[in-house]
């Protein structure tokens, strides 16, 4: 269940502090809520799809589309490699060029591994933890696909 956003003073309300479980469904639900949102949820489904066939099992969902901003620029994602085959696994999701142009033009958000480095202190599954705006602590959500 997702909980209800809080103010952290942050630029919009955020997911409290932690790692909280979604469905696919229930982000549909809750964030998915009018056009670019639903543009964007459509994208974030298409690429969950694809990391899940490459045997991805979690993803981190963060960004401006799990706050209260009404139009969001895009979401980030950072995935565990847990079961990834380098062989199923679209190489666009380890293409960090060009501030992740091709990530961006295939799915309208970014993608990284949840170990890779984020910031010379923190890997990335720790990095969307931090407001950018306030530092912070703030939720992300994990969604598991199988």
């Amino acid at each position: 269940m997702i909980p209800e956003a809080v103010d952290i003073g942050a630029l919009w309300k955020v997911l409290p502090e932690g790692i909280h479980d979604a469905t696919i469904n229930e982000i549909h639900e809750r964030f998915a809520t009018n056009k670019r949102r639903k543009e964007l949820f459509a994208c974030l489904k298409r690429a969950l799809k694809d990391l899940k066939f490459a045997g991805c099992m979690t993803v981190y969902l963060d960004g401006s589309f799990i706050t209260e901003k009404k139009n969001p620029g895009d979401y980030d994602c950072c995935w565990d490699v847990a079961g990834v085959d380098d062989k199923k696994i679209k190489p666009i999701f380890l293409d960090f060029k060009d501030e992740r142009k091709n990530q961006k033009s295939e799915y309208r958000g970014e993608f990284f591994p949840s170990h890779f480095p984020a910031d010379g202190q923190h890997n990335f599954l720790e990095f969307f933890q931090i407001d950018k705006d306030t530092g912070h602590k703030k939720g992300i959500i994990r969604i598991n696909l199988i």
